[in-house]
């Protein structure tokens, strides 16, 4: 298919046998890395506008765009979970971590990376992190997290109905009620039917939505719960990343990654450049991406790697 402002060509790699991914690598190989990351129920169509302003040369610098779509998400292959079912996979933030490492050893890249990343995108990230911490030189964030759920905060309705409920479950699965309801209630600025239709595209079938559903049900709310150990760790050692020039984009109309969840980025990496606005919502860069780009390329640049080495 063809999607708006879209002209890439995505590229594939068997990251677990007989399961492919698909990503984008897009800029001069030589560039400074930039590994961009989604989260639930996007894809790497989220990151357009940012990759379309960092690979080209003509603006200045042009960066190495690194854009994976998670297993089960966007244009990757959707496997079953069903260990009868070969080949099968297990739909949790440790896959998810596991199959990041993997895409980059794949690609050789072992030097320093500018992490950005969107939702479930935080997480993963900073999972990955903590084991390559030297190699994570600058941070964009996007309406994220990485740290458990603040006390202040409390689970969203919708966000249960499909983690918890096994009716909720079914209804997100027969009628892509996830995907297409963000693609609605996830922006403040109407998105344009065929921008729309792009985000869900992907999810075109019960089979083809698996993992919108498993993300939801692998959220972690207590100790025991799949993925709360390495988001727990995650968040105890984000203070961490303070030293590293970041940059916080945020639509402040989430009702997920609200408030709350920025006043946790803000505590924890004090130095950030923050820009949040009260008229974006959660797909913060459908509807500010005409502002936010510029400015974080600008960031990009002012932040160059060799003017900003660790301590």
């Amino acid at each position: 298919m063809n999607f708006p402002d879209y002209p890439f060509a995505p590229q594939r790699f068997e990251v677990r046998p007989g399961i492919a991914m698909s990503y984008l690598d897009e800029g001069p190989r030589d560039g400074e890395v930039v590994v961009m990351l989604h989260g639930n129920p996007s894809w790497s169509y989220y990151w357009r506008h940012l990759v379309l302003a960092l690979r080209d040369p003509a603006a200045g610098k042009a960066y190495r765009c690194i854009v994976p779509d998670h297993i089960g998400m966007g244009l990757s292959d959707k496997p079953n979970d069903l260990p009868s079912v070969s080949p099968h996979y297990r739909y949790t933030l440790q896959s998810r971590v596991d199959d990041l490492g993997t895409l980059l050893d794949h690609l050789g890249i072992d030097g320093p990376v500018t992490l950005a990343v969107h939702d479930w995108g935080g997480m993963i990230g900073f999972g990955w992190a903590l084991s390559h911490a030297a190699q994570v030189r600058r941070l964009i964030l996007t309406n994220t997290a990485a740290f458990p759920l603040p006390a202040a905060k409390k689970m969203p309705w919708q966000l249960s109905f499909g983690r918890d409920l096994r009716i909720g479950g079914a209804l997100i699965r027969a009628f892509n009620l996830f995907s297409a309801g963000a693609s609605w209630l996830g922006v403040e600025r109407r998105m344009p039917p065929d921008v729309r239709r792009a985000y869900v595209a992907p999810y075109d079938s019960w089979a083809n939505r698996i993992s919108t559903l498993r993300f939801m049900q692998d959220i972690p709310l207590r100790a025991g719960d799949p993925a709360w150990a390495l988001v727990e760790e995650a968040g105890r050692r984000l203070p961490e990343f303070a030293d590293r020039p970041a940059f916080i984009g945020w639509g402040l109309k989430d009702f997920v990654f609200d408030h709350h969840i920025l006043d946790g980025f803000r505590q924890a990496l004090p130095r950030a450049q923050v820009r949040a606005y009260d008229d974006a919502g959660h797909y913060v860069l459908e509807d500010k991406h005409e502002e936010l780009v510029p400015m974080m390329r600008a960031f990009l640049d002012s932040n160059a790697l060799d003017a900003n080495p660790l301590s």
